[in-house]
Formats: structure tokens, sequence, C-alpha cells
């Protein structure tokens, strides 16, 4: 008798999962919102916070800036002055010769950065005094420049026809000057025709004499840059938008052009400031920017190249401070620009 084979055993399918439930809310929970959108000036912050070359220069420019401003409390605190002269007040401060007895121009744990060679005056409280000096002038001059650059950039690059060519060949001219000959010709006939010949020039007619005259060569520049900047937005489609809806040609400049045009004014007027405060330091240097007795780093770099055979030091000290300047501004300029146009890189 034949057997059928036995069949194996079937097989029961996997019991299925109970389904999920999502977790009970709670009625009063609320969803949180959505982040604020980042706007451009966020974000321009953002990238130059990553950028440490850009955060250094900012804290060392920082640091000359607060020193100039707290010059007054710092000597005061220190307890000298840029004017006393303590070398011929004083005996065994300077050799017969003039020059400091100590090493170093006399640099110490009583005067920091030692003395002048001469007139023995401190050159620590030259120094931070010299800074008040050269800054004030160069960022009285650069916002001049800026203002009036801005100004006639617009004017110029939004008007066109014959008003902006007769600006193109004024801005032209102005930067065809050389503008150093000129400023050191020109300051001392500025000068003469307010002050006799017998009378000395006062401090604040030369200042005021150094910040018209570099302001009336520095804005053509800035001028031409934003002429060039304009003319490219002016055909744009916001600014066609703005002129059919009838807006006035003041609102188009103020509220078209003039807010996407502050990255090329930021970043000018940042890699202006080095630039002008060498510049009234080689005119003091020259002779035809401040004069003694008012601290100034031109002068003293003037006077340090009389001496420096004997003492290099008093010629150092204000030309390191300069080079640290300029290169700190310098880089904080660039990193500003970083920041401001990512895409300019």
């Amino acid at each position: 008798m034949n057997r059928s084979p036995t069949s194996p055993p079937a097989q029961t399918p996997p019991p299925t999962p109970p389904p999920k439930t999502p977790p009970k809310t709670s009625p009063n929970a609320t969803t949180p919102p959505p982040p604020p959108p980042r706007t451009p000036t966020a974000l321009a912050w953002r990238r130059f916070r990553s950028d440490r070359t850009g955060i250094t220069a900012a804290i060392i420019v920082s640091l000359f800036f607060l020193t100039g401003i707290c010059a007054p409390l710092i000597s005061a605190l220190y307890g000298k002055n840029p004017y006393t002269t303590y070398g011929q007040n004083e005996p065994n401060l300077l050799n017969d010769y003039g020059y400091p007895t100590s090493p170093l121009g006399g640099a110490g744990t009583r005067f920091w950065l030692g003395l002048e060679p001469g007139l023995g005056r401190d050159v620590f409280t030259q120094l931070i005094y010299g800074i008040r000096t050269s800054l004030l002038i160069a960022l009285i001059v650069v916002l001049i420049v800026t203002v009036l650059g801005t100004a006639v950039g617009l004017i110029a690059g939004y008007a066109g026809g014959w008003l902006d060519f007769g600006v193109s060949r004024i801005v032209d001219i102005a930067l065809s000057f050389p503008s150093t000959l000129f400023i050191i010709a020109f300051v001392p006939v500025v000068q003469s025709l307010f002050v006799p010949a017998d009378r000395q020039t006062p401090t604040w007619m030369r200042v005021l004499t150094l910040i018209v005259v570099l302001s009336a060569f520095g804005w053509a520049p800035i001028a031409r840059l934003l002429r060039g900047q304009v003319i490219s937005l002016r055909t744009r489609e916001f600014v066609e938008a703005a002129r059919i809806g009838g807006a006035s040609p003041a609102r188009i400049v103020l509220r078209e052009l003039l807010p996407n045009l502050w990255t090329p004014i930021l970043v000018s007027a940042s890699l202006s400031v080095p630039a002008y405060v060498t510049t009234e330091a080689a005119l003091s240097y020259l002779g035809a920017g401040i004069v003694e007795p008012t601290p100034d780093w031109g002068r003293m770099i003037q006077r340090g190249a009389e001496v420096y055979l004997s003492d290099i030091t008093y010629m150092l000290v204000p030309g390191v401070a300069i080079l640290i300047f300029v290169v700190a501004f310098n880089l904080l300029g660039d990193s500003v620009r970083d920041a401001l146009a990512p895409s300019d890189r």
C-alpha cells in the first residue's frame, strides 16, 4: 500500500506589530516659531567673526583708538607729559651732547620708551598724544571726503548727460594733480594769507589747513568709484519700477541707490584712514604739517632722522607704531570688504 509523503506543517505568518500612535500632545502646547531670516548685516557680521585676521586687526586698531582717547588719563597715571623737558631739568639724564645716558634711548622703569635727544622730553607721552593728532586729522578728512565724494558720485552717475561729463572732467583734473607737491607748496601760501610773517602760525590753523587741503584732493577717487556703481545700477529693474511709480529723483537716489552703495563706501573709508595717517605724518616730516611743540608722529620721525646715527630708538618708536597701525587697519579694511562682499574675494 502506497503512502503519500507527509507535507511539512504550514508556517504561520509573524504577527504584525500594532500601529504606532503619535505621542499625545497637550492642547496648550504650541509649535516653536521658525528662526527669523538672517539679514545682510547679520550675515556680514557672521563672516567677519569667522575671520581671525580681521578680529585681531580690529583689536589692535581699537587699542590705538582707546590709547588716543585716553591719552590725558594715561599721562596722568604715568606721571609724565609730552612737553616737560626732563633731560634739561634733571642732571645725569642726558650727556654733554644731549643724548640719553642710559642704553636704548634712556628707556627704563621711569621713562618707559626713553627720552628725546636734545630736549629730554618723554617719548611715551609724545607717542600717545601723537596718536590723537594723527587720528583726529585723518578721521575728519575721511568723513569730509566720503560725504563729498558720495554726493558727487551719486549726482553725476544718476543725472548723466552734460552734468556727468563736466563732473568727470573735474575729477580727472583733481586726480592728475601731484597732490603731495601741491600741498607742500600750497600750505605756506594759505597760512601766510591769515598770519603775518612776524608771527608763528597757531596749531589750530595748521590743523585746519591740512584738513582743507587734504579734503580738496581726497574726494575725487571715491566720487569716480561711486559714479561707476551708480551708472550700473540706474538701469536695474528696481530703479525703473521706482521711476515708473512716480518717485522723485531725490527719492530714487536716497532710497534706492544709496542703500546699495554702503559696501564700497565703508570699504573705501576703512582703507582711507591709514592712508591719511601716513600722509599727515609725511607732511609733518617734510615741514608742511604739525610743528613744535605739538606731539605728532611725523614730527617725531623728522627729529629722529636728525639723530638716528647716535640714537636710533627715537626714530624707531614712532616708525614701528605707524607700521603696526597701518598694517592692522589695512587688514581690517580687507576683512570688512570680504565680509560685506564675499563674491569679490
